[in-house]
């Protein structure tokens, strides 16, 4: 890997670890193998420091305190794990703001997420129960991380950025593009229309679970291009998507495929992408 970029320093702004084995976590009896397994810290130990990771995030895997308490577990323990995504009932405001206010006791938890995806509102984050949750955030310094599968998901999130303008909204995975399928619009279109929020940040994730078998990186440029153009590389970050990205490759081949679909912008703007996007949004702490 000496031909990339070598940055000081290098985030993964999205991992997962999960223990169904001990707590639940419904999508995954639907998933099956090979997801339905424990997937800890020691099992991407390795990989992490080989790939030159100098800090991780961790991203809610249920909608269960369960899972974020699990999450908090974690990064007690492993260093390398600098900010935890947890969940909270945005639905139930004023069981959201005890959650919060107990997360709040953790300098790790840095924002919210919920497996909106799996909805069958894609609107739900628009709500009129879940917005007043969702104002709750951005006093408390908390980013909202957003999943988008689907057209009306994107729509849904430039409406939100709009409705709270001082919230930082993370979008997961590009909003994941049908890749495999060479689809271009409408996702292009949309996501042009969200990144004129600038409250909202996105995350190159995921992309090879897009991606038809046999995927390589090349696959992945025009729509990494697309984003970097819209939103700016300083509202770009990477993210692993760790262990799901195992269904379609491994840590360290999609970690150096991320690596090379950006190796042909300046250092300024990889050192945007590798870490200070994730710096400024997550409000990581690194000392």
């Amino acid at each position: 890997m000496t031909d990339l970029y070598q940055p000081s320093q290098m985030i993964d702004a999205h991992q997962h670890f999960w223990t169904p084995s001990e707590r639940q976590y419904t999508w995954l009896d639907a998933a099956g193998a090979p997801l339905n397994a424990d997937f800890g810290p020691e099992d991407i130990e390795a990989d992490v420091a080989a790939a030159g990771i100098t800090a991780t995030v961790l991203v809610q895997a249920a909608d269960t305190y369960e899972d974020t308490f699990y999450m908090l577990s974690v990064a007690s323990r492993v260093p390398v794990v600098r900010g935890v995504v947890a969940w909270a009932p945005l639905d139930r405001a004023a069981e959201a703001e005890a959650a919060l206010d107990l997360y709040a006791q953790s300098s790790v938890v840095r924002g919210i997420r919920t497996l909106n995806h799996n909805y069958s509102d894609p609107c739900w984050l628009l709500r009129e129960d879940v917005t007043s949750a969702v104002a709750l955030l951005a006093p408390r310094g908390l980013t909202l991380d957003v999943v988008s599968t689907l057209p009306e998901h994107l729509a849904m999130v430039a409406e939100l950025a709009g409705r709270h303008p001082q919230l930082t909204i993370v979008l997961d995975h590009l909003a994941k593009p049908d890749i495999a399928g060479r689809a271009w619009e409408p996702w292009a279109s949309l996501i042009a229309e969200v990144a004129a929020r600038p409250n909202v940040n996105v995350k190159i994730s995921g992309l090879n679970t897009a991606s038809a078998p046999g995927w390589i990186w090349q696959d992945w440029l025009p729509y990494v291009d697309h984003a970097v153009e819209h939103f700016g590389s300083d509202r770009v970050m990477f993210g692993s998507d760790w262990p799901v990205t195992t269904l379609a490759g491994n840590f360290s081949g999609v970690w150096r495929a991320q690596r090379r679909v950006i190796a042909h912008l300046s250092p300024v703007q990889q050192d945007d992408i590798f870490y200070r996007t994730a710096l400024r949004a997550y409000c990581l702490d690194l000392a």
